[in-house]
Order: structure tokens, then sequence, then C-alpha cells
């Protein structure tokens, strides 16, 4: 494999644009400032790429993954939306198969207006049978979800799992004094981290955000696991 090299991000001109593209979301603002849209989208995939490098080094079972189609479009869905604002205010990717993105874990990141970081990644919006499967693997496994929220390295960057649009009460069938029931209740098997990147202007971006990846290992081989059962 090619040595890996450092991408330019050029991360001021992406929050500048970002920025202006949330004081501006109209597609005339959009299209006058395409040029440097386009400049800023072909970085991004560079990054994307150098990402994608890196994570197979140390997670092989990731699979192949194309940088331009992990991409997501900067267009918004509005069709049900309230909001119909046309343009999304960050560039993000998923690294991982698009295709089943709510069916198969996959490693996540986001960089906003604000020139804030979010890496992170699990299954989000999981259909109800591949929530089913995971909530049984916990009921079946107890131990080995205990072993993943006691790793060291998820631990420290993460904390735990996330608990954003948690159940209140149990789901159907879970008894409410089983040892984990708190993660039963999660609708979204998800770890996150935010970080500021005007505040900590990282060296090499693409080397941090693998590092975050990384640790983020543990939960997405958990998941694979719940999973292939």
């Amino acid at each position: 494999m090619a040595a890996l090299c450092k991408t330019i991000m050029n991360i001021p001109a992406l929050t500048q644009f970002l920025a202006g593209l949330a004081k501006n979301n109209t597609r005339s603002w959009f299209v006058h400032n395409k040029p440097a849209y386009d400049i800023l989208r072909e970085e991004f995939v560079e990054l994307i790429a150098d990402l994608i490098r890196r994570v197979e080094k140390f997670d092989p079972d990731i699979g192949p993954v194309d940088a331009k189609k992990a991409l997501f479009r900067i267009y918004r869905d509005v069709r049900f939306a309230a909001d119909k604002s046309p343009y999304k205010t960050h560039f993000s990717a998923v690294i991982g198969d698009r295709k089943g993105h709510n069916m198969v874990p996959g490693y996540y990141f986001q960089i906003d207006e604000r020139g804030a970081l979010f890496a992170g990644g699990g299954i989000y919006m999981p259909d109800k049978d591949v929530l089913a499967k995971i909530r049984q693997f916990i009921v079946d496994e107890p131990d080995e979800l205990t072993k993943l929220l006691k790793n060291t390295r998820f631990k420290r960057t993460y904390g735990g799992l996330s608990e954003e649009n948690k159940m209140i009460r149990p789901p159907k069938g879970h008894a409410v004094d089983f040892p984990h029931i708190e993660h039963i209740k999660n609708r979204h098997f998800i770890a996150g981290v935010e970080i500021n990147l005007k505040k900590h202007p990282p060296k090499d971006l693409a080397k941090e955000i693998a590092a975050l990846f990384q640790d983020l290992q543990p939960l997405i081989v958990w998941l694979r696991e719940a999973l292939a059962r």
C-alpha cells in the first residue's frame, strides 16, 4: 500500500464558505459562489480518500469505499421538511456501506459553519429488524456490551453510547430490571465527539480524524458481531 501523505484541507476557507451559506441559504448565493464550493468539495473528497486509506489499515473489514460516493450531497431534501432552506451548512461523509447506512455500522464525520468537527459513527436509525437484533444480542451476550463500555480507548474518547432519542420506557418484551435495560432503550447505537477546529487547529486533519475512528472501532466490531448472529 502506498505511504500515507498529509491531505491539505483549507479549513478557514471551508468554514468561511459555510458561514456565508448559513446567512444566505439561497440558490442565487450558492450559484454565485459555486467556484469556491467546487474547490472545497474537491479538497474534501481528497480528505475522505486519505481517511479511507487510514481506516483500512486498522479496520480491513470496512470493505471497498469510494470517496466520492462516501460524500453526502450538500443539497437538502426539503420535500417533507418545514425548513425549506435548499442547502446543508456542513460537509459530511460516511466511511462504510452508504446503501445500508442504517443497517450496517460506519464511521461518520462532518465539519460545519462554526468550524466544529463532529466525528463518530455506529448505526443511526436502524430499521426494526436490525434494532431487534442488536437488542437481542445485548440480552444474549450482556458481557460483550459491558466489555465495550469499559474499553479504554472507546470510553476515553466517547464516554459511552449516545442517548439521542432514547425511549422513556423499555421496549415490549424486555424486563425493567435487566442490567443493560438503559442501553436497550436506545433507538440508535452511535457515539460521537465534537472538536472546535478554530480553537484546536489540527496539524494533520486526516490523521486526527482517523485516530478518533480507531477509538470508535470497538463499537463498530461489537455491532458487526450483533448483526452477524
